[in-house]
């Protein structure tokens, strides 16, 4: 009898050995490092989203020295998060990277100022220093001024001169800066913390301002859409991130404690994250994760209008820049 019961116990752990095995690999890699702005995939992975689709998914922070699109075309990763601009400028500059999903349907993106410098409209630029990030997120800022005529060089006494603005609202709390670049969910909350209150700032927002891009989506090589196998754990991939997502919308207290949980570094604190995901919220609520052809199609006029001689994000109307195959299948 006790043989038989060992032969029955082997048995199930080789079939449960066996389904463990059948699991799909997914490497994500992230935009940035762990924090709010990811929750809805921390969150997949934390509540067993991702192995309901029979996936074992590795998620890889990003960092100031990690760009995703490097990072997927040379083989670590699967499936990247970064922004639009970031994405059509690789696939002109020979990197064929695919939007599958849009997890996030407005952007984040802003401009604040102190109203002690004397700023209250765009009319008040000239003369002053802007922060601005790179790294492919200066795009509508160089649309915007050369909307407004504004010279970015600095040169130019009508111009703005442009600080290049770490990841950081510390431009603005010291003094250097009369405008820097923030994040609502982010950036912007360090300054109130500072001790600046809203009624001190003026905020411009990008898409308020008509210049607004696409920012966090997912990314794949085209050449992988090919293949069925990876086509399918697509699919599986996006509606677990989809539910993430959404569970974070509805449950923004476990979400900061799980992206806290995930922090590796230990730097973040819950206070912060919570903030973050109440604002990132904002963001992905209204997305089921299929991209929108109008907000598309309003990144692209944002890019081609950027003026940049050095450094331009794309030149051209992009083709094949994103399907609804993907979501289409998840979605059903």
């Amino acid at each position: 009898m006790k043989t038989i019961t060992k032969i029955a116990a082997g048995a199930a752990l080789g079939v449960w050995g066996t389904m463990a095995q059948a699991a799909d690999d997914v490497t994500l890699q992230l935009k940035w490092v762990t924090q709010a702005q990811f929750a809805g995939y921390y969150v997949a992975k934390d509540k067993g989203f991702y192995e309901e689709e029979g996936l074992n998914v590795t998620i890889k922070p990003g960092g100031p020295d990690i760009a995703p699109e490097q990072v997927i075309v040379g083989g670590g990763a699967d499936v990247i998060v970064t922004w639009m601009a970031a994405g059509l400028a690789a696939r002109e500059r020979g990197v064929p990277l695919v939007n599958i999903a849009q997890p996030f349907k407005t952007g984040g993106l802003q401009v604040n100022c102190l109203k002690s410098t004397g700023v209250e409209s765009p009319d008040d630029f000239a003369g002053r220093t802007m922060g601005v990030w790179f790294f492919g997120n200066e795009y509508p800022f160089y649309a915007w001024m050369a909307s407004l005529g504004l010279e970015t060089d600095g040169a130019d006494e009508n111009g703005v001169t442009v600080l290049k603005q770490a990841f950081s609202a510390d431009p603005l709390i010291q003094g250097q800066a009369d405008c820097i670049s923030t994040m609502t969910y982010n950036e912007y909350n360090q300054i109130i913390e500072a001790g600046i209150t809203p009624e001190e700032l003026v905020t411009f927002n990008y898409l308020e301002m008509g210049f607004g891009m696409l920012e966090d989506g997912l990314y794949v090589l085209e050449d992988d859409l090919e293949d069925p196998e990876f086509k399918d754990k697509m699919v599986r991939f996006v509606r677990a991130s989809m539910k993430g997502w959404k569970y974070a919308e509805e449950n923004q207290e476990e979400a900061a404690e799980i992206v806290i949980d995930n922090d590796a570094s230990g730097a973040q604190e819950l206070d912060h994250q919570l903030y973050m995901v109440g604002e990132v919220a904002k963001l992905t609520a209204g997305s089921n994760g299929a991209l929108d052809p109008a907000d598309y199609e309003q990144t692209v006029k944002t890019l081609l209008s950027a003026v940049s001689e050095e450094n331009p994000a794309i030149t051209k109307e992009p083709e094949g820049a994103w399907t609804h195959e993907i979501t289409d299948e998840a979605l059903n």
